[in-house]
């Protein structure tokens, strides 16, 4: 039991690193804010997800200020992106993969989460889906983005699968290091995959989601003209 909760502990805080990664470097090159703007909208990015978990479950306070790790490594993610930000932001696909990262993680620790505080199998699933996109999503709405998670390739998906193969591992009492970075890296590939190929949950025909959109520099696929926002 230690075991495991020291694993997801550590999935959590790298999960927590990738996002602040993503979310600092985010705002860095489309925001265009800040040291503070920077290392704050990291900072939302890699514990909005968390704090939106622990406040459905009623884990409150929420890890997040319970624990010291987790706000120093978010903290700590931003300042580090804000200085090499110029060297950073010459691998325009850095932000993807961070992105990426940081969903497949807080997916199964999400999941893995809500099945230790007894909610069933369906509910974990919803709520790793739920803190795999939060922050993503809190980042975008700040920046004033159509949140990720209800236009771009295959980004809800892939958090659900992921905390689906978390719950069903979990259950069958089969969890331990190799489940869990199975199951991250199964939401991780389908991500990558949806952004490789532009794959996209279906819109309703000539519906708006059909039509062009208007992103901000740099959104698209992993070179960073490709037609989605990764």
């Amino acid at each position: 039991m230690a075991t495991e909760a020291s694993l997801m502990l550590a999935l959590d805080l790298a999960g927590t690193f990738s996002f602040s990664l993503n979310g600092s470097l985010t705002a860095v090159q489309h925001a265009k804010l800040d040291l503070v703007g920077v290392v704050s909208l990291g900072m939302v990015t890699a514990l909005g997800g968390g704090i939106i978990r622990d406040i459905l479950i009623n884990d409150l306070p929420p890890a997040t200020f319970r624990d010291w790790r987790y706000l120093a490594v978010a903290a700590g993610g931003g300042l580090l992106a804000f200085l090499l930000s110029r060297r950073l932001g010459k691998v325009a696909w850095l932000i993807t993969l961070l992105d990426a990262a940081g969903l497949s993680l807080f997916a199964v620790t999400g999941a893995t989460k809500a099945l230790a505080f007894g909610l069933g199998a369906g509910q974990a699933v919803i709520l790793g889906g739920v803190t795999g996109v939060g922050g993503g999503t809190l980042r975008d709405v700040l920046i004033r983005q159509v949140p990720t998670v209800l236009h771009s390739e295959l980004y809800a998906v892939p958090a659900l699968v992921g905390a689906a193969v978390a719950v069903a591992t979990s259950m069958e009492h089969v969890y331990a290091a190799p489940a869990a970075i199975g199951a991250a890296l199964t939401c991780f590939l389908i991500r990558m995959v949806g952004v490789t190929f532009g794959l996209n949950v279906p819109a309703p025909p000539g519906g708006a989601a059909r039509g062009k959109r208007k992103d901000l520099p740099g959104r698209g696929g992993l070179d960073g003209d490709g037609p989605g926002r990764p």
